[in-house]
């Protein structure tokens, strides 16, 4: 049976989306898992491509992980007009697919924040719907989180919220809403698909994350593993 898809979005821009993209594909390559690690649209530089092309190990091409690629540091819809491109929903569902059919795992990172457009008319929403995909949503787990996942939450239909996976990351120093968000958010949302990682540093030290019980507990239950 197909596998769907694992479509990581977040909060807003900077949530951590690229590092939980990366640690996922590092962790199911780790365990002989052929994983595929996109980020379809994007814009400004090329760094998060960048980062999840390291994570493959050479297995896809830039090229592959990023096929749509705008200079300005804007909404990638906006940077698409700039230059005068369109991208449709169709087109990216496109290039996804044949990934699920090379791939165990598919994971899709998305530009933004849930609802921020990532071409004409289309949000990670819709895509998440398109490829029939598993919603992750990360958010930095500091003061504030709790509405900010509350509201992305809300903002999928009820068949995505039932199957989504929660993921808060911890900042290098904790403090009082760090420790307990998971708790106050479980009141509203199932406890078993909230996973709060540590503090996994900055720049990553892959080796020592991957070696870390603690992390790799956290996703063998995130991904059923």
């Amino acid at each position: 049976m197909k596998r769907a898809p694992l479509f990581i979005t977040g909060t807003g821009t900077g949530a951590g989306k690229t590092t939980l993209t990366a640690l996922l594909a590092r962790f199911l390559r780790q365990n002989g898992q052929r994983v595929a690690a996109l980020k379809p649209v994007c814009s400004g530089d090329r760094d998060d491509a960048h980062a999840l092309a390291s994570a493959l190990g050479g297995d896809l091409t830039l090229d592959e992980i990023n096929p749509w690629h705008f200079r300005a540091p804007v909404a990638p819809v906006v940077a698409a007009r700039r230059e005068k491109k369109r991208v449709s929903l169709a087109e990216i569902v496109s290039h996804v697919r044949p990934m699920q059919k090379r791939f165990d795992w598919v994971l899709i990172e998305g530009a933004g924040g849930l609802l921020s457009p990532l071409c004409e008319k289309t949000d990670s929403r819709d895509l998440i719907a398109a490829l029939r995909a598993t919603p992750i949503i990360v958010g930095p787990n500091r003061l504030g989180a709790i509405n900010e996942l509350r509201l992305t939450l809300a903002a999928l239909p009820p068949a995505k919220q039932a199957k989504a996976i929660i993921v808060l990351m911890s900042p290098a120093q904790t403090d009082a809403a760090t420790r307990t968000n998971a708790a106050l958010l479980a009141e509203y949302f199932e406890a078993g698909r909230i996973l709060r990682l540590p503090w996994l540093g900055q720049p990553v030290n892959w080796e020592a994350v991957l070696k870390s019980a603690r992390v790799r507990q956290m996703l063998d239950i995130g991904l059923g593993l």
